[in-house]
């Protein structure tokens, strides 16, 4: 079973900057043929979209939240997928998840969580006031 595993998270002042890593875990997986994603989850609230990077990633998208102050960015050589926040706010505070979705187009995001395959449990970033 493929799964991803999120690190980066933790505690950081408004303002400040945090950079996500997500690389997977377990089997040998080639993030290649995948889209990557990040949502995030805060308690109470519905998981949201946050950032989508195409396979080549020569193609980003951005939820209007973030636009300007996050950075999706893909290494393949390394199957590793990247979110760079950067001006934290107290409302990114959230349980924050990265996620691959099998694309055949090299230059195709998705913000819809059902095409997401493979997911992983997510790190926690807390933004204080």
């Amino acid at each position: 079973q493929v799964q991803l595993g999120e690190s980066g998270g933790g505690l950081v002042q408004t303002g400040g900057s945090l950079r996500l890593s997500c690389a997977p875990s377990g089997r040998t997986f080639d993030i290649d043929s995948y889209s990557m994603g990040w949502f995030r989850q805060a308690p109470g609230k519905e998981r949201q979209f946050v950032a989508a990077i195409s396979r080549n990633g020569e193609l980003t998208d951005y939820a209007d939240s973030v636009k300007g102050r996050f950075t999706i960015s893909r290494d393949n050589a390394k199957s590793t997928a990247y979110l760079q926040m950067n001006s934290l706010k107290p409302e990114d505070t959230a349980v924050y998840s990265c996620a691959a979705a099998q694309r055949l187009l090299l230059s195709t995001t998705t913000r819809n969580i059902a095409d997401y395959n493979y997911w992983g449990q997510g790190t926690q970033v807390t933004v204080s006031s």
